[in-house]
C-alpha cells in the first residue's frame, strides 16, 4: 500500500496523475475515431507539426499549449485545402506539411538559447513537470473535446461507417470530416503534456486498437479504450515515478503490452 500511496505525498505527482488519467480518458475517446477511419498518419503528422507553435509559444514567453492550439487547427484545414487544391493524395500532402513543418519547429528550437523548456520533455513528454495552469488547461480542453464529440457523434459515426449515405442524407460530409480533425487537434495537444510529440499517437491508436479487439460495438468500444488508457496513464505514471523514466515511453509500453496481451487472448479465442 506504501508503493502506491507514497508518489502522492508529492503535489507534483498530484497534477501529474490529473493530466495522465485525463489523457488516458480522451485520448482513446478520440482515438476510436481514428482507428474506424485509419486517420493514423494524420494524427501523427498533427503531433509532429505543432512544434512550430510550441517553439515560438516558448520564445513569447507563453504556455506551449497557447501555440499548439492555432497550429495544430491550421494544419488540419490545410491538409484538406492542399488536398483538393493540389490533386495530390491525403497522404502526400500529410508526409510534406509534417516534415516541413516539423523541420522548421526543431530549426527554431536549436537557434533559440536559453529556453525554459528542454527538446526531450517536448519529444519525449514529461507529465511530471506541468503546473497547476497546465492542469486546468488539460482539463478544460479534454472537457471541450468530450463535449463535441457528443454532440457530433451520431453524425460522425454516420459519416464513418457509410460516407455516401451520409451525403445522399443531406450531411455535410466535408464539414464533418474539419470538425473532426479540429477535434483531434485538441485532443493531441491535451496528450503532448504526457507522452510528448513522438509518442502522442500511441495514446490515441493503442488503447482503441485493443478495445477493437475485446468489443465489436462502437460506443462500447470507446468506454473500453477509455478504461484501458486511464489503466495504461496511471501505470505508465508510477513506472516513471519509480524508475527514473520519461512518462511517454512508460505509458507507451504498457500501452503496448495491453495490446499483445489482448491480441494472444483473440487468437487463443478463435483457435477454440
Amino acid at each position: 500500500m506504501d508503493i502506491l500511496l507514497e508518489p502522492f505525498q508529492f503535489s507534483f505527482m498530484v497534477r501529474a496523475l490529473i493530466v495522465s488519467v485525463a489523457v488516458g480518458i480522451v485520448a482513446p475517446v478520440m482515438g476510436s475515431y481514428v482507428v474506424s477511419r485509419g486517420l493514423a498518419l494524420m494524427g501523427d503528422a498533427l503531433s509532429h507539426a505543432v512544434l512550430p507553435g510550441i517553439a515560438v509559444a516558448v520564445l513569447l514567453g507563453l504556455s506551449p499549449v497557447a501555440g499548439t492550439i492555432p497550429t495544430a487547427i491550421v494544419m488540419a484545414i490545410l491538409i484538406g485545402y492542399l488536398s483538393r487544391r493540389t490533386g495530390f493524395s491525403e497522404d502526400t500532402t500529410i508526409g510534406i506539411l509534417f516534415v516541413g513543418l516539423f523541420a522548421l519547429g526543431l530549426a527554431v528550437l536549436s537557434l533559440a538559447h536559453g529556453l525554459p523548456v528542454r527538446l526531450e520533455d517536448i519529444l519525449l513528454g514529461q507529465v511530471l513537470g506541468v503546473s497547476w495552469g497546465d492542469v486546468a488547461s488539460t482539463l478544460g480542453l479534454g472537457t471541450l473535446a468530450l463535449l463535441l464529440l457528443y454532440a457530433f457523434h451520431k453524425e460522425l459515426v454516420f459519416a464513418t461507417f457509410d460516407p455516401l449515405g451520409a451525403r445522399v442524407a443531406g450531411l455535410n460530409v466535408g464539414l464533418l470530416d474539419n470538425v473532426l480533425l479540429v477535434i483531434l487537434a485538441l485532443v493531441i495537444v491535451i496528450a503532448l503534456q504526457a507522452v510528448g510529440i513522438i509518442l502522442v499517437l500511441a495514446m490515441l491508436i493503442v488503447p482503441a486498437a485493443t478495445a477493437r479487439l475485446l468489443v465489436r460495438r462502437f460506443a462500447p468500444g470507446m468506454a473500453v479504450g477509455a478504461l484501458l488508457g486511464t489503466v495504461v496513464a496511471v501505470a505508465g505514471l508510477y513506472i516513471s515515478f519509480y524508475l527514473n523514466l520519461p512518462s511517454g515511453p512508460a505509458m507507451t509500453l504498457v500501452a503496448v503490452a495491453f495490446f499483445a496481451l489482448a491480441v494472444a487472448a483473440r487468437r487463443r479465442v478463435l483457435s477454440r
